[in-house]
């Protein structure tokens, strides 16, 4: 594959990431949630986050900047393995992989860096866009997740040993495009080792 549809496959993921935030951070408010062809399983519930892919944190005052200075360490490591990986022809397997990693990274690094400054808060109102009273600062803005897919919800059995008869709620995560294209890619990894990771010769 070459470089040039590696790009591409970037820069695509990119625009459905950030226009689909743009479009939830400035047409909902937290917490706001609706359901998705009147399914009950597929539901936009918006939400934001200053933490890691799908939801999880780092503790501690500086722990959201610590993140967001990792990731922008981090993420020309990934494009530098991405332009290695193309220059070897390494298999197709491995190109996208990384393509949907390094989209995903930036992706959620656009909205830490700069959604602080450009919108204010979304609690109990809209956003707007590059609004006079930001709700955060450069590097402090929060993750904008939406995507809800509540398969299932009920209480457990009795029977079942420690969760007996608990409320659960099967698959409870909210997350976003970018989270969705690190997963993918983590999982072709994972799922396709073998073949991400033969050489191609051509």
């Amino acid at each position: 594959m070459s470089l040039k549809k590696a790009y591409l496959i970037v820069v695509l993921i990119l625009l459905v990431d950030q226009i689909s935030k743009v479009y939830i951070k400035t047409h909902f408010f937290i917490n706001e949630e609706i359901k998705v062809f009147d399914l009950e399983w597929f539901r936009i519930h918006f939400i934001e986050n200053e933490g890691m892919a799908w939801g999880a944190v780092i503790p501690g005052e500086y722990g959201k900047l610590a993140l967001t200075l990792f990731r922008l360490i981090v993420v020309p490591g990934i494009a530098w393995w991405l332009w290695d990986a193309v220059k070897k022809k390494q298999s197709k397997y491995l190109i996208v992989a990384i393509s949907l990693i390094l989209a995903g990274a930036i992706g959620n690094i656009i909205d830490s860096v700069f959604y602080g400054v450009i919108f204010n808060d979304s609690y109990h109102q809209v956003a707007t866009a590059f609004s006079e009273d930001p709700y955060g600062t450069w590097f402090h803005g929060e993750v904008v997740d939406m995507l809800y897919f509540p398969f299932w919800e009920g209480n457990l059995p009795e029977w079942l040993p420690i969760w007996g008869g608990k409320h659960f709620s099967f698959f409870n995560a909210i997350f976003n495009i970018a989270d969705m294209a690190i997963s993918t890619g983590v999982g072709i990894l994972i799922v396709f080792n073998k073949r991400a990771f033969a050489n191609k010769k051509e």
